[in-house]
């Protein structure tokens, strides 16, 4: 199935060199556009063939056929939790101790691999293109791409996360604390003045005596960012032995990807899409 993107060239691009339009005004990268000259009939005018050197005039119509992608990751049955559909994105509901992607000891039990046969069983097929990616253990939503175009408008994703930490935190705060694998490890993150920026605010939402439920604002993306800061603080995720935390009363870290929001980057419109915090981190708080 083709995946076709509509443009109407208003009147401050009249005169316009094409490849101006589609760079400024709609967003397509130099890459896409390259792309989009060898596919046949890859950038049209109300029907018609048009070259990127051809300039545009308001009122035209100008119809992007985007290349055909190749997937070679396995289609196997599974549930989906879907929050948000359209023809561009996807978003679902990742549960715990589930793979995004597959890996040399997941080749067909990741979210991944239940997409593409979703994808598939509707008559679509595309790379599976995740905007964020989070851990096997942590849960919540998982926003993918359908299209290389909106992949690259959907760069400025705001997120949000919650999490249980052990430990009682009386106030909000912020760590604004470099990031980077520690020397002596393959995965574990540590605060260095000598690894990268990472910012994260966290807000404290309720608490008993033994756990905080926080929500927690990324301004960075770094790897481990929350598990590795909370830890910092003296405030290990509830579960998250990998950096201090004990698994008395949960199996995996208690971190949750609970809130999306996001401009379309075809439609414009403000999308916002929420979690519900999973019984195994409600436990936690409500026992």
């Amino acid at each position: 199935m083709d995946n076709i993107l509509f443009f109407d060239v208003p009147k401050e691009y009249d005169g316009a060199i094409c490849k101006e339009f589609l760079k400024k005004y709609c967003n397509i990268s130099s890459r896409l556009i390259t792309k989009l000259v060898r596919t046949e009939n890859g950038i049209t005018r109300d029907g018609k063939l048009i070259r990127t050197i051809d300039s545009v005039h308001f009122g035209d119509k100008i119809e992007i056929k985007l290349p055909s992608d190749n997937n070679e990751i396995e289609p196997v049955s599974g549930e989906l939790d879907i929050k948000f559909e359209d023809k561009h994105i996807l978003v679902v509901d990742k549960p715990p101790n589930m793979p995004v992607h597959p890996t040399k000891n997941h080749q067909r039990d990741t979210l991944a691999n239940i997409v593409r046969y979703y994808a598939m069983s509707k008559g679509e097929d595309y790379t599976f293109r995740v905007i964020n990616r989070i851990d096997r253990d942590t849960s919540g939503l998982v926003i993918i791409a359908k299209d290389r175009f909106t992949a690259n408008g959907l760069k400025g994703l705001y997120k949000e996360y919650t999490a249980v930490c052990q430990g009682n935190i009386v106030e909000d705060g912020t760590v604004d604390k470099n990031i980077r694998l520690k020397p002596d490890s393959k995965m574990v993150r540590e605060v260095n003045k000598d690894g990268a920026r990472a910012v994260t605010h966290y807000y404290v939402l309720t608490r008993n005596k033994e756990y905080s439920l926080v929500r927690c604002v990324l301004e960075t993306g770094r790897t481990h960012q929350i598990r590795c800061h909370m830890s910092y603080l003296g405030y290990p995720l509830a579960g998250d032995e990998l950096y201090g935390g004990n698994r008395d009363n949960i199996s995996r870290q208690a971190l949750h990807c609970s809130s999306l929001k996001f401009i379309h980057p075809v439609t414009k419109q403000d999308v916002e899409v929420r979690s519900e915090l999973p019984d195994d981190m409600k436990s936690l708080i409500n026992y």
